[in-house]
């Protein structure tokens, strides 16, 4: 008997040695890529400049992402939620960009790229809520997707964020601690 646990062992071991674990007790998702996230105006671990919060004016931030060539890529999502001591929200959600934007520029929430489409969000609000909390992790994902997101009638935010996450192939984020 232990001759037999020995060897399933060494088995085990000779495959995640060899690049062939993924036999053995692995996901059968795909791996997800990394999105490089970048603001002109944020930055990581930095304050939310109070601008693009609820005391300010600016509506949405700038974004910027790049990443390896996604072939399967069909479109980009953008989620900003906010996690404070208080409670946690989605403040924006902007799905189906086109699969060869790499940029928003600022209030895209106003002027949002053809095509795409926004989700009314915790508050609500259809579009970009600015975050409040003094004090929190403002969080700016994006994601690329393998298809376009396809939102149910009389589908809510739950629907739009589970679809998101069942088409995502690579993803990235910002995070800005606390407001400026």
């Amino acid at each position: 008997m232990r001759r037999i646990a020995v060897s399933v062992t060494v088995v085990a071991a000779a495959f995640a040695l060899s690049g062939c674990a993924s036999l053995i007790g692995r996901s059968q998702a795909e791996d997800i890529a990394q999105i490089n996230v970048s603001s002109p105006e944020l930055r990581e671990g930095k304050p939310l400049p109070a601008d693009y919060s609820c005391r300010g004016d600016q509506g949405s931030p700038p974004l910027r992402w790049s990443s390896q060539p996604l072939p399967k890529a069909k479109s980009i999502a953008i989620v900003v939620d906010s996690h404070t001591p208080s409670e946690s929200v989605v403040n924006w959600v902007l799905y189906n960009i086109p699969a060869t934007t790499t940029e928003l520029g600022p209030n895209a929430a106003a002027d949002p790229p053809p095509g795409s489409g926004q989700a009314k969000v915790t508050s609500g609000k259809t579009g970009y809520d600015p975050p409040c909390g003094e004090s929190g992790n403002y969080r700016f994902t994006v994601y690329t997707l393998n298809d376009k997101v396809v939102v149910p009638k009389d589908g809510g935010l739950p629907d739009i964020l589970k679809d998101i996450a069942n088409k995502t192939i690579a993803r990235g984020r910002l995070t800005a601690v606390d407001i400026q």
